[in-house]
């Protein structure tokens, strides 16, 4: 069951401890123009982190927008 889905785009995206807190049941998306962001870096370090937590994390390509 999921608990929180999180969208990381250029124009928006929640709080990075929002991001580095989800885990198991969670799912975040992380779409083309996220890399975009001047602090995409620090969103990326953040999924990593709940990767390891269990979090669902999904890369979409740009014909997915």
């Amino acid at each position: 069951m999921t608990r929180a889905l999180h969208v990381i785009d250029s124009a928006m995206a929640p709080a990075l401890g929002d991001i580095r807190a989800a885990g198991e049941g969670d799912v975040i998306y992380i779409r083309p123009d996220a890399t975009s962001r001047k602090d995409f870096p620090r969103y990326w370090e953040a999924v990593g982190a709940a990767l390891v937590r269990g979090a669902q994390v999904v890369v979409m390509r740009r014909e997915e927008s």
